[in-house]
């Protein structure tokens, strides 16, 4: 896991925040601590607790257990029923929809945060053409929202977030309702701005790729918990449990037992890997995409059946079923496309494959087509 800062060093942070609708838990104790000048992802399913806590530290909602800091102050804490409405806590919000209202200019959507605080109108009108210039868009105040382009118009939000010059700002799943492709030229650019800013930022997303372009660390939460909090780097190359490495599409997730000096699929006679281990002994493995070469079918291989492929930049990405093992399936990169029903061979470098739980293994584990 990524060190974390002292909260009273953090942009923000929060220490045991639980959520209760009722006797439901919906956030299960969460704590989190973000450097200034940071970008934070919560990334997760639907329902896993990413958008309450944002709303949490928003103040939209109390915590039912825990506290919540900005900038060193405490701005929610349960046990003593403080709490700071959203305007006290000097941040900035992008919705999904971008909450832009359509009767007014662009310029008049990036000054309605400044009509609230009551400054006067050369200050307003100054601050608002600076927001402006600094997401590009300093020719477009008088425009009308309708006027411009979904990311145009996700500028402008951007724009009256930033506006008040907040020290924090929460980014509600922005890239939600674009179209794919310019979600994917969104997401390139909004990582340019944020860091072009200098900005402070909470990101909620679904989408693991968003997380892991935009975020200096990214929340992998599951079920109301935080299952691993760490680098876009970290989180790749050691994911914390098989659920952070499912939910990445890192590769197959496989449990295997140790028998006979083999390490076998469970439930199965199919080997992986020649290892040392105690009889009986079990672990859970993750097998990555880049472990795997293919090839023909052939002795000391494992053989698999095509299902699906799918052409990306690098290549032609497969998913296939092991043939024996039940319900395993693996990703396979390849150069040519792999056709639905086509049979194949695997080879599986030991050294990259992913250990996890208490299970015994040793380091010395040896290909069967190399042993």
């Amino acid at each position: 896991m990524t060190p974390q800062p002292p909260a009273t060093d953090a942009a923000v942070s929060t220490a045991g925040v639980e959520l209760h609708y009722g006797a439901t838990p919906v956030l299960k104790g969460i704590d989190i601590s973000l450097v200034r000048g940071k970008t934070l992802a919560l990334l997760g399913p639907s329902g896993c607790g990413k958008t309450t806590l944002l709303r949490l530290i928003a103040g939209l909602l109390a915590p039912t257990r825990g506290s919540v800091s900005i900038a060193g102050q405490v701005v929610a804490d349960a046990a003593t029923g403080a709490f700071a409405p959203p305007e006290k806590r000097n941040l900035g919000m992008v919705f999904q929809d971008y909450a832009l209202w359509p009767h007014l200019t662009v310029g008049g959507n990036v000054s309605f945060p400044l009509e609230m605080r009551r400054l006067g109108k050369a200050e307003r009108q100054s601050r608002t053409m600076r927001a402006l210039e600094r997401v590009g868009l300093a020719a477009y105040a008088d425009r009308r929202p309708s006027d411009l382009s979904g990311g145009q118009q996700q500028r402008v939000a951007i724009a009256r977030a930033i506006v008040a010059e907040p020290q924090l700002i929460l980014f509600d799943e922005p890239l939600s309702n674009l179209d794919r492709e310019l979600r994917e030229n969104m997401v390139g650019e909004l990582a340019e701005l944020i860091a072009t800013l200098g900005l402070t930022a909470i990101y909620v997303t679904h989408d693991h790729s968003e997380a892991l372009t935009l975020a200096d660390d990214v929340a992998v939460m599951r079920g109301g918990l935080i299952e691993q909090l760490a680098s876009p780097d970290e989180l790749i190359e050691r994911p914390a449990t098989p659920e952070v490495a499912d939910f990445l599409r890192l590769g197959g997730i496989a449990d295997l037992e140790h028998r006979d000096g083999l390490w076998v699929f469970k439930g199965s006679d199919v080997a992986l890997l020649r290892g040392s281990g105690h009889v009986g002994a079990t672990a859970r493995v993750l097998i990555p995409v880049a472990s795997i070469t293919p090839g023909e079918i052939s002795p000391g291989r494992l053989a698999a059946t095509v299902l699906r492929s799918q052409f990306r930049g690098d290549g032609h990405l497969a998913t296939v079923s092991l043939v024996g093992p039940a319900d395993i399936e693996l990703q396979v990169l390849s150069h040519t496309k792999l056709r639905p029903g086509e049979g194949i061979g695997l080879s599986i470098d030991p050294k990259r494959i992913r250990w996890f739980g208490t299970q015994v293994h040793s380091s010395k584990e040896e290909s069967l087509e190399h042993a």
